[in-house]
């Protein structure tokens, strides 16, 4: 039976990370997942964990000064040493609250020195994520929601885990970016499910409840049982309206 996890990063975010995690529990889910927690004491999140059970499967790297636009740092070149400060912020958080794995945001920045500059920071977040038992995840986003993003297809981040060839960097595959992206999931999903390191979803396009739109995430749940996936699927999205009235399918997909 598929596990699904609840991203605290769109969900019940009018709570308190804590809390939030006690209404995924109270609303079914099978884990958590959340965005930028570090304005939380990391003992605190522990303590609602171990109340409730759950598990805090991942975090994100600080995606530096969102109101000027930056959605992450760890690909802009001359930002090397902040990039490496915020990749063990993570990891260290990572690691005080049981979290295995962090998303490590390349940012909006494009060319060569980019890459490479992504790619060294990518090797220093596997080293110490490595120390830490942690995993590091990349994920390719949309251009349509992040214009200008380092990492802007499957194709290129499967080519930045093959090429660097670290054990605990997977790939972080978000059906919502991807369908928009590129399409032809379940072949990608077969072909690339030796480095996925976690699955989410959300309906395409609005990035509502994955109930309706041009994905049907029954076939999709299915599919990933049948490739043997034993990950959690994270529910990524933006509820239409109260997160508890859109909860359905929770249980259609189960």
């Amino acid at each position: 039976m598929a596990r699904f996890s609840a991203n605290l990063g769109f969900l019940w975010t009018e709570l308190s990370l804590p809390e939030a995690i006690r209404a995924a529990k109270r609303a079914g889910f099978d884990a958590v997942e959340c965005h930028f927690p570090y304005d939380v004491a990391p003992e605190d999140v522990r303590a609602a964990l171990a109340e409730t059970g759950l598990t805090m499967l991942s975090l994100n790297t600080r995606p530096g000064n969102m109101s000027s636009g930056e959605f992450g740092l760890c690909g802009l070149p001359g930002r090397e040493e902040e990039a490496q400060a915020v990749i063990d912020q993570a990891v260290a958080y990572a690691s005080e609250i049981g979290a295995g794995a962090v998303h490590v945001m390349a940012g909006k920045a494009l060319g060569e020195a980019a890459r490479t500059t992504f790619k060294a920071n990518l090797r220093h977040a596997a080293a110490v994520g490595g120390a830490a038992g942690v995993n590091i995840l990349i994920e390719p986003l949309n251009s349509r929601d992040v214009p200008g993003y380092l990492v802007g297809s499957v194709t290129q981040a499967a080519a930045l885990i093959t090429e660097l060839e670290l054990p605990n960097l997977k790939l972080l595959f978000d059906c919502y970016h991807v369908q928009i992206i590129e399409g032809d999931l379940t072949v990608k999903l077969e072909h690339l499910l030796p480095m996925i390191g976690h699955v989410q979803i959300a309906a395409v396009p609005d990035r509502g409840e994955p109930d309706t739109g041009e994905v049907d995430y029954r076939y999709i749940v299915n599919f990933l049982d049948g490739l043997g996936y034993t990950g959690f699927i994270g529910a990524e999205y933006k509820p239409r309206g109260h997160v508890e009235d859109g909860l359905g399918w929770l249980e259609q997909l189960r």
